[in-house]
């Protein structure tokens, strides 16, 4: 076999863990090297947490992972992918690592010999705060009254099954004393919220920040990643969470430079109109800004708007508590500043009035904490991107209007300063002194945190319209993409970022590609829909509340036939438990409301997935057609637009999985060597055989789809032409698809509608001896499938 290619043609996405290690995915490399696929992409391999099933909590970034088969498992599973022509993409995780001591060895020597450990610099610790100890919330319940649940046991303290070193001579102290004389402080858990003294991702106290800006740092960190590289083990890199990270363009030159450039993508999140920075030398991002535009195209504008309309009529949400988006995000942004990330603003404070108080520019004394506490959380919850990455491009991020809106919080114009002075610290106006840049880092860090927390773990759950809407990368107050503005963007990319990823179903995905697909025709037919749910809801009472319920009946439509009985009722309760307890407005992760919870899991019994739900049901099997149109129509769209495809596991078939850990299942390669990826859903032959026949023409023929390819926009003409969306590749490849089919059949179907095609003769991939020249006639291109690809015959 020929080897795989330095930019890989399409890859496919394995969810490594305990369940599912090497071996299982050297069993399934035959099949998978079938598809037609370049690389397998692997979650992370290095060692993690025992019994992990994603393996981002990574404890030992000097080893690869036993549980999983160990180097050798990873380096026999690299010889049968290369022997079937196969490379291998790694997924790495430089932001954080586990904060479970004794697990990781590093972490144990800091906590055992303090900041003068050789390695106290691997982790992102203020040492200034808690007196010099590292707080660790672990403890059950106030110190009094878990005290007598700490043991020492030699050089080691136990707590249940935490263990933490001792600092030598300290084992027989009292424990009071004991305790005072650490490194670290054991505390009640919910302490971490305000007193937390380690930068952590997002709101997760058990994953601490690792300072990779630091060069020592990086080498020790990536020395197992790079030896694997560099001796062909590994072909190409995905980067987790870059946004994390101090100054990430910086890390990324590095590793740049350390992999002599191989193929990286990373998991860069971008908002609507906002692009990768241009100097990180990377091959693009994992795809969630493809994702959303392939979504879009499926969605009615105007259907979506009533769609709106007819959610708000039914569950009366506050307009900032899901009745509106911006206001939603808004409100959930002060709500995370004050608590989950309380913590982290607390620091950016510190580091402020520091900076303020030392700085010899008299424009920075006489700043109040508390009104640079507060100048910082109003311009925070305004930013609607991540975080900016340098000064430059803070001046587009912390933009002069929302410094405006930000001054109106103070009461005293004078006060209102503040919100100058951090603003012109953000652009450099103060210089590029240590404290300077440490004070913009730790902006952008938090100002990261804060967008995931508020709006795709929060936002997303509370403003609930339309669930499909709510994806990662998505614009839920704005869903829907025309074909101009998706022929835009694909022009952008092939022009600007040709090797990017993209995707349609992740780990992290909300709700697989398939079941947003179904969710998508909702905005065809949303009075059809509101019928439907008024008729249901009046059969199930009592309701816990009408958001939810909103969201329940659209999860199962979602959900299809996917599995029966019980487990399915599982699968859609532990969804709609996540769902109310990331929403936050009656119960929550930390607070969690039993009688409200148990309340939500009647109503999926007895409404969603009781006899009410048959009604939905009913509509969803009479909406079947137009479902198939989307998951066909997304899945060739996504594999033949510019880019290089990432299929998750077990999407080549139909793929039916709810958020994690539903998506995050073992997949099953059957006997036939399919695999179903631990979702259900139904025998998924037509869009596995679209999905081999568009990877089978990328494999054949990558310079019509690479980096020196073209995009050519084809425009329909006719009465239907903008049901129809097409494109060419290179001039040698079409990939033509119908959107809105719903609409479509309600206003007569294609008619006279005409696709024009480049010049030539065109034969249908996959229908042999379907032949097109010159125009089209749609009604014709269509008749076997609303997802055709032609490829143009020689001569």
């Amino acid at each position: 076999m020929p080897p795989a290619p330095a930019v890989p043609t399409a890859t496919y996405r394995l969810q490594l863990q305990p369940d599912f290690p090497f071996p299982a995915a050297t069993a399934a490399v035959p099949h998978l090297a079938s598809l037609n696929i370049s690389h397998l992409h692997l979650s992370p391999v290095l060692e993690a947490v025992p019994g992990s099933q994603h393996g981002y909590d990574v404890v030992d970034p000097t080893r690869v992972r036993e549980e999983l088969g160990g180097e050798e498992g990873l380096r026999e599973l690299s010889r049968t992918a290369r022997r079937h022509g196969l490379g291998l993409i790694l997924d790495i995780v430089p932001n954080h690592m586990a904060m479970s001591p004794r697990h990781n060895p590093a972490l144990w020597e800091v906590l055992r010999d303090g900041p003068s450990s050789p390695r106290a610099r691997w982790f992102d610790i203020d040492w200034e705060a808690q007196g010099g100890q590292v707080l660790l919330p672990v403890l059950g319940g106030p110190l009094g009254e878990e005290a007598g649940r700490l043991k020492v046991d030699g050089d080691v303290l136990r707590y249940h099954d935490h263990a933490f070193p001792l600092r030598e001579g300290t084992a027989g102290l009292p424990l009071p004393r004991l305790l005072d004389a650490q490194w670290y402080r054991p505390v009640w858990w919910r302490l971490a919220r305000t007193e937390l003294n380690y930068r952590r991702f997002f709101s997760i106290s058990e994953l601490i920040g690792v300072r990779v800006e630091d060069p020592e740092v990086f080498e020790a960190t990536h020395a197992k990643i790079l030896e694997l590289l560099h001796e062909g083990v590994v072909d190409g890199l995905r980067v987790d969470h870059p946004d994390g990270l101090a100054d990430p363009g910086a890390y990324l030159r590095r590793l740049h430079e350390a992999t002599g450039g191989r193929w990286t993508v990373v998991e860069k999140i971008l908002a609507d109109g906002e692009a990768l920075p241009a100097d990180w030398p990377v091959a693009g991002t994992t795809g969630y800004d493809a994702l959303r535009h392939v979504d879009g195209l499926f969605m009615d504008p105007a259907g979506f708007g009533e769609l709106l309309d007819r959610y708000r009529a039914f569950a009366a949400p506050q307009t900032d508590r899901g009745g509106d988006w911006d206001a939603t995000v808004r409100r959930a942004a002060y709500k995370v500043l004050t608590h989950e990330l309380a913590a982290e603003t607390d620091r950016l404070t510190r580091v402020a009035a520091r900076l303020c108080a030392t700085s010899p520019e008299t424009a920075l004394r006489d700043r109040a904490p508390w009104a640079l506490r507060t100048a910082l959380t109003e311009l925070l919850v305004r930013l609607e991107v991540y975080r900016p990455y340098s000064p430059e491009d803070a001046a587009t991020v912390v933009t002069e209007d929302a410094a405006a809106e930000a001054r109106h919080a103070f009461a005293v114009p004078e006060e209102a300063g503040a919100v100058d002075v951090v603003r012109d610290l953000l652009l450099g106006r103060y210089g590029d002194g240590p404290a300077q840049v440490e004070f913009r880092t730790r902006f952008a860090q938090t100002a990261s945190a804060l967008r995931a927390k508020s709006v795709e773990d929060t936002a997303f759950y509370r403003y609930v319209p339309l669930l499909s809407a709510t994806e990662v990368g998505g614009e839920p107050g704005d869903p829907a993409v025309g074909p101009d503005r998706f022929h835009a963007y694909c022009a952008r990319v092939q022009r600007d970022w040709p090797a990017t990823g993209t995707v349609l179903s992740t780990h992290d995905a909300k709700r697989s590609a398939d079941v947003r697909a179904a969710l998508h025709v909702l905005t065809e037919c949303p009075g059809r829909w509101a019928d439907v749910l008024a008729e249901a809801s009046r059969a199930v009472e009592p309701v816990p509340d009408a958001q939810l319920a909103w969201a329940a009946w659209q999860t199962v439509f979602g959900l299809g036939p996917a599995g029966e009985g019980r487990v399915r009722e599982g699968r859609v309760r532990e969804a709609l438990l996540k769902h109310v307890r990331e929403a936050g407005l009656f119960t929550s992760w930390t607070e969690q409301e039993p009688p409200y919870e148990e309340a939500v899991a009647r109503f999926v019994a007895a409404g969603p997935c009781g006899v009410p739900g048959r009604k939905v049901a009913e509509l969803r099997e009479a909406l079947e057609p137009h479902i198939r149109a989307n998951v066909l129509g997304a899945a060739l769209v996504h594999l033949t637009m510019p880019g290089v495809p990432d299929l998750y596991q077990g999407t080549e078939r139909e793929y039916r999985a709810l958020v994690d850990p539903d998506n995050r299942t073992p997949p099953r390669f059957g006997e036939d060597g399919g695999a179903n990826g631990g979702a259900n859903g139904g025998d998924g032959s037509e869009k596995e055989a679209v999905t081999r026949a568009a990877l089978a023409l990328r494999a054949r023929r990558p310079e019509v789809f690479g980096t020196s390819a073209s995009y050519e926009p084809l425009g329909a003409v006719g009465p239907a032409a903008d049901h129809c969306l097409a494109f060419a590749r290179s001039g040698e490849v079409v990939t033509a698809v119908t959107r809105l089919s719903l609409r479509l059949a309600e206003s007569g179907g294609w008619r006279d509608t005409r696709l024009p095609l480049p010049r030539g003769r065109w034969a249908d991939v996959r229908e042999p001896g379907r032949e097109f020249e010159g125009e089209a006639r749609a009604a014709e291109l269509f008749a076997a499938s609303p997802a055709v690809l032609l490829e143009r015959l020689p001569g």
